[in-house]
């Protein structure tokens, strides 16, 4: 783990230096909209769109196909990549990726948020957009403020009993967990519509995330024997859970944490708090663009297609301003988060032994 530093000398270099930053990330802004980055893709997301069409679609035709037998698990597992990968379209509409108009991206990402996934739109944008302007920062990043997970060293310490004896083990048990990740999006977005004022809005969405959760349980509990429809749904559930998880989880865990009372330039806080994916094809697929996290973060409103122009263009010049750029592979990332959590967790039991404080104090 590394955390900024927050030093005098170090405040008073940056306070000077804020207007250059500010002016670099103005430049490279500029260099991005002249090349057309910023354009938006419609031929790729009408492909990308029927193409998920015609996946659930055979997977719902497999579905009916298969009957009673316990191959269904596997249209199960289908089931549950399909939904991330709509999860992954809804995504983009929430950041204005789609369309050039708002109310179009909207109604695409609640369409596709509440009614194919089953999450709620409008939960999902408040905690997203509060991570995307503060990521890995302590007490505004949502996502590093959760109840089972300790993502930074005073926040374990201050775990005891049963939760700080399984936060120094956490690293192995992240993972794991993940297969109950599904669950918990569906339970947090239902209750976020259900404990809030009701208005218009909220009703339709929780509408529907209800109507879809109905025709998709009367489907597998009217075709499945009893025992048959709990594992296909178990099954789909933890797959859907897993793979939104780890798609999400290497984009931030293990890199930069910034203390609540430090500012840093947009430009810098959110290079220093992102890693990216190797490899271009392949993980683009696979995790629907999240592999290049620095520029998603940098033009959260630039289209999947465009992201892998952008990245030579945002390594050359975090270069030229001496900007850390992280770029990993997969299999390292997914190291990276394992041991960082793990050394996180290590803190709950004796911050004096802490390897992370360790390494710290030899930079």
């Amino acid at each position: 783990m590394t955390v900024l530093d927050v030093s005098g000398a170090a405040r008073a270099a940056r306070r000077l230096a804020g207007q250059a930053e500010t002016n670099s990330y103005t430049q490279l802004s500029k260099q991005i909209r002249e090349r057309g980055l910023l354009r938006r893709a419609p031929t790729f997301y009408s492909l990308l769109f029927a193409g998920l069409i015609l996946a659930l679609g055979g997977a719902v035709a497999g579905f009916v196909l298969l009957g009673h037998t316990w191959l269904q698990l596997l249209i199960a597992g289908a089931l549950g990549v399909i939904f991330t990968q709509f999860a992954f379209l809804s995504h983009e509409a929430a950041h204005r990726q789609i369309f050039t108009s708002g109310p179009a991206n909207d109604l695409a990402g609640k369409v596709l948020g509440n009614g194919v996934v089953g999450m709620s739109y409008s939960w999902w944008m408040n905690k997203h957009s509060r991570h995307h302007a503060n990521p890995n920062r302590i007490g505004k990043d949502p996502d590093i403020e959760e109840p089972m997970i300790s993502f930074y060293t005073e926040e374990a310490r201050t775990r005891k009993g049963f939760r700080a004896a399984m936060a120094t083990k956490q690293g192995y048990l992240f993972f794991p967990m993940l297969l109950l990740e599904g669950l918990n999006l569906h339970l947090a977005s239902v209750r976020s519509l259900v404990t809030v004022r009701p208005n218009k809005e909220r009703v339709i969405e929780l509408g529907l995330i209800l109507g879809r959760f109905a025709l998709y349980l009367a489907a597998v509990f009217w075709v499945l024997p009893l025992g048959m429809a709990f594992a296909f749904v178990g099954v789909q559930m933890a797959i859907f859970g897993l793979y939104m998880g780890s798609s999400f989880a290497v984009n931030h865990k293990g890199m930069a944490i910034v203390p609540a009372d430090v500012k840093v330039d947009f430009l810098t806080r959110q290079v220093r708090t992102s890693r990216n994916i190797r490899g271009r094809i392949w993980p683009t697929v696979l995790m629907g663009g999240l592999n290049y996290q620095v520029e998603h973060h940098l033009f959260p409103s630039m289209a999947r297609p465009h992201l892998a122009e952008t990245r030579r263009l945002v390594r050359d010049h975090c270069a030229r301003y001496g900007v850390p750029y992280t770029e990993a592979s997969l299999l390292s990332s997914y190291r990276t988060v394992i041991n960082y959590l793990n050394e996180v967790g290590l803190s709950a039991r004796d911050p004096f032994a802490c390897p992370v404080a360790a390494r710290l104090g030899r930079e």
